[in-house]
């Protein structure tokens, strides 16, 4: 899990299956509606326009990323249905987890991410308990190969936080709100291979036990199979 959550459910996926596809998409218009209740215009929605670009990459249909913009701005009566909830919970030893969820009905969406939690030995957390330990942090992805000493020198002047290495990957970190912004330089000299917003915390939980990672696995499977559930974001290490 060095560098990104790996349990984010959307954002990292690259293609899929046409049985995995319309979940995928369906996720994607919760994501884009709640990031449009911000303001419709992905020129001036940083969030908005990631989601936008990533979508059509994996070829959602036009329509379906316009109807869900109106869904979450409001726009031509499609009228914001969706409600974001952000969900705390407490993993093993003590780890944090963060559950991105939107739903229209969050007395239908609570007790299901209750159970799941609950039956993979997880529980419910207080809110402000466990996000504090956590920091929205923007990625960008490069493939090693390309990386030079240049590129490095150039995100570096434009405000990245961090350079890592991750097997095949360099990894650029920024503050969220310079995502979007780093990435338009660094794109005019190099291939990007990904980008995307996390949540990640520097307080790691390092899981060692075989069958404790396969519990780990299962639950966060469970979770990510949640049709109301976006992303789940946590601060174990394997």
């Amino acid at each position: 899990m060095s560098g990104h959550s790996k349990w984010a459910s959307i954002k990292h996926q690259k293609a899929a299956t046409d049985s995995k596809r319309g979940k995928i998409f369906s996720k994607f218009a919760g994501s884009i509606a709640l990031a449009a209740k911000d303001g419709g215009d992905p020129n001036t929605n940083t969030k908005l326009r990631l989601l936008v670009d990533k979508a059509k990459s994996l070829g959602m249909p036009k329509d379906n990323i316009e109807r869900a913009i109106k869904r979450g701005s409001g726009v031509g009566g499609e009228g914001a249905i969706f409600e974001e909830i952000i969900i705390e919970a407490y993993g093993p030893q003590s780890s944090g987890i963060l559950i991105q969820a939107a739903t229209d009905n969050k007395n239908r969406t609570l007790p299901e991410i209750k159970k799941i939690l609950q039956i993979n030995g997880a529980k419910i957390a207080q809110s402000g308990s466990v996000k504090y330990m956590f920091k929205e942090i923007g990625n960008i992805v490069v493939k090693k190969n390309l990386w030079n000493d240049d590129l490095a020198l150039m995100v570096i002047e434009s405000g990245a936080l961090d350079i890592i290495e991750d097997d095949d990957d360099i990894i650029i970190k920024t503050n969220s709100q310079d995502l979007n912004k780093i990435k338009m330089i660094l794109e005019k000299s190099v291939d990007i291979d990904d980008y995307y917003l996390d949540w990640e915390s520097d307080q790691k939980i390092q899981i060692e036990d075989a069958q404790e990672k396969e519990k780990i696995e299962k639950l966060f499977n469970e979770l990510n199979d949640n049709d109301d559930v976006i992303e789940v974001y946590s601060n174990i290490s394997f």
